[in-house]
């Protein structure tokens, strides 16, 4: 269940199968978030482009108004773009984000690079999204084109079908 609409010539996204990278990010309060902390649930990582931009808060705000889907599939949500902490609050502020948003600053976009979803022609990350499995693998990973939203649904297509594979 994967699907690379996208990527960037002679970069490496991680698939199905594979470890997730460790990563350790802020999140728009400044606190650190280890994607290892989350073993034992499944995790959705949504790569964005830029905070307060329109296809990235119209992606945002239909995870928010869905969030118990995810917390039905024992997910959690980590949304990361190549913004500041203080940036990532005010917009989650902004548009009521009941989720972690974090800071992939500095050194800017490593984790983005890590997922081979960082664009360095434009200094952000692409549309990208990997799912997790409880054992921090990953399960699903779909890249867009710039300027391509990503489709809710397949989102709890691959959730639901990790749930018959999980114990």
């Amino acid at each position: 269940m994967t699907e690379v609409r996208q990527a960037p010539d002679s970069v490496f996204v991680p698939g199905i199968g594979q470890p997730a990278p460790e990563f350790e990010l802020l999140n728009q309060y400044g606190e650190p978030v280890r994607l290892s902390d989350y073993r034992g649930r499944n995790v959705v990582v949504v790569f964005f482009p830029f905070a307060f931009s329109g296809i990235c808060t119209g992606e945002l705000c239909e995870i928010r108004d869905n969030i118990a889907a995810f917390k039905d599939s024992n997910a959690t949500v980590l949304a990361i773009s190549v913004d500041s902490k203080f940036a990532q609050r005010a917009y989650a502020e902004k548009e009521r984000l009941n989720f972690d948003l974090l800071a992939d600053f500095w050194p800017h976009g490593a984790v983005a690079q890590e997922y081979g979803v960082f664009d360095a022609a434009s200094g952000m990350a692409l549309r990208g999204t990997f799912i997790i499995d409880v054992s921090g693998i990953i399960r699903y990973v779909v890249v867009n084109p710039r300027g391509q939203a990503r489709d809710f649904a397949e989102y709890r297509q691959a959730l639901l079908a990790l749930g018959e594979h999980q114990p």
